[in-house]
């Protein structure tokens, strides 16, 4: 297997951007391109429910390896627990499942309600439970383009939603770790092999680089901009940028921090 492998960070709901970078990518690295997300596709924006599907229907054809976010983390906490509630008849599991719903709506759940016209543990929308289904924590994409569990005997990168996973204060679980943790909660040290890792979960002014660790979220809800990187072992290599439909500006409340990267502009057309 050779194959290029792009990955996409938080879309939140831009169902648009994500069908953009699809074709985009299709036609710029080869039909064969292979897309990675790093997780928070849904919540804040308008269409969460048409992202989790493209990335579904991607996942089912073999064409996309999707990662877990903080988000999707929230939105399966409560489905979690109300599944074993139906198996169990516990009425502390209906507690819990309640608990980790109104999490979820506290923290950009409500935004998918809203789409939706409602919702509830009782009536979760099939594809966005199977969706939440297939996440995965942490990846390693190879040198071929083979994406993998564990760290590889040659030359990778690390992908995950915030950071790699390490044992943390808040968060023992090193593979929690990966969902929550933010650039300055580091040191982040790298398996044997693994020459830089990728994230998304902070939002940044424009792509950058914190030492062996790359951030790509353009919070593409609001401004429109969506970062594209084609994985290179080596070393990361520009990041192509789509700029659809949004509010460039609202990128001035994001931090600015690290070594910024090359990038390649690309307006969209106004069909997007």
């Amino acid at each position: 297997m050779n194959r290029p492998v792009v990955i996409i960070p938080d879309l939140h709901g831009r169902a648009d951007l994500l069908a953009a970078a699809v074709g985009y990518a299709a036609d710029t690295f080869g039909p064969d391109t292979h897309f990675l997300s790093l997780g928070d596709a849904i919540d804040r924006g308008l269409h969460s429910v048409d992202c989790a599907e493209l990335l579904l229907d991607l996942h089912r054809q073999g064409r996309a390896t999707l990662l877990m976010g903080n988000h999707e983390r929230m939105a399966w906490e409560g489905l979690k627990w109300y599944r074993r509630f139906q198996e169990t008849g516990d009425p502390g599991d209906y507690r819990r499942a309640l608990e980790g719903f109104r999490w979820w709506m506290g923290n950009g759940g409500e935004s998918v309600r809203r789409e939706l016209g409602g919702l509830t543990l009782e009536r979760f929308p099939a594809p966005l439970a199977e969706y939440l289904d297939v996440l995965r924590r942490v990846v390693y994409v190879t040198a071929s383009g083979e994406v993998v569990g564990e760290p590889p005997a040659g030359l990778s990168v690390l992908v995950a939603h915030a950071s790699p996973p390490v044992p943390h204060r808040q968060y023992p679980n090193p593979e929690a770790a990966a969902l929550w943790l933010r650039p300055f909660d580091g040191p982040f040290p790298l398996p044997s092999g693994v020459t830089y890792s990728v994230h998304g979960h902070t939002p940044v002014q424009a792509p950058v680089q914190v030492d062996r660790h790359v951030y790509l979220d353009l919070g593409a809800y609001e401004t429109g901009r969506l970062a594209l990187l084609p994985v290179n072992v080596l070393s990361p290599p520009p990041v192509t940028i789509l700029y659809g439909p949004g509010d460039p500006g609202a990128a001035r409340r994001y931090a600015a921090f690290g070594e910024a990267l090359p990038t390649r502009p690309v307006p969209l057309p106004a069909a997007y």
